[in-house]
């Protein structure tokens, strides 16, 4: 009785290049997870789930502001912030303002008292580097009702 040894086969690495390629795939899906997991967890705002849940509140007070009235002109020239209110029949507000001016890109803020200039009429001096800037600003009346002013300007 002679045993014949056959030679091994060629083919013998082929199940292990399957092995290879799961424990691969295992080790990318694993990275990815951990990468997912450990970074950025997507809230940018804190108590964003109780916000979410008031935002009504926060519809119903633009209603309320957008029910005065009140027609906001802001505007940058050289000399500073220009800030001009009317109501809805084009008559002047009286109030008192107060707000920021905040460069989106960088989040800088400049505090702005602005004086009266005249009837509805407020002015600040302001000095800003050029580019885009957001005026943020509260205009109170004497009988207490208020409107938020936001608008994007643009310092020369």
């Amino acid at each position: 009785m002679s045993a014949s040894l056959s030679p091994p086969r060629r083919s013998a690495w082929i199940p292990w290049l399957f092995v290879g390629g799961l424990l691969l795939v295992v080790a990318v899906n694993a990275g990815l997870i951990y990468f997912a997991v450990s970074t950025f967890t997507g809230v940018t705002v804190g108590r964003a789930y109780d916000k979410g849940r008031a935002y009504n509140h926060v519809l119903e007070e633009a209603a309320r502001q957008e029910a005065l009235g009140w027609q906001p002109v802001v505007r940058l020239a050289g000399d500073g912030l220009h800030v001009a209110v009317t109501d809805r029949e084009g008559r002047p507000v009286a109030g008192r303002l107060v707000g920021v001016l905040r460069r989106p890109v960088e989040g800088t803020e400049v505090e702005v008292s602005p004086e009266a200039d005249g009837p509805g009429r407020w002015q600040a001096s302001v000095t800003l580097r050029a580019g885009q800037w957001e005026a943020r600003l509260r205009l109170t009346a004497p009988d207490g009702r208020h409107r938020d002013i936001r608008a994007r300007v643009m310092a020369p």
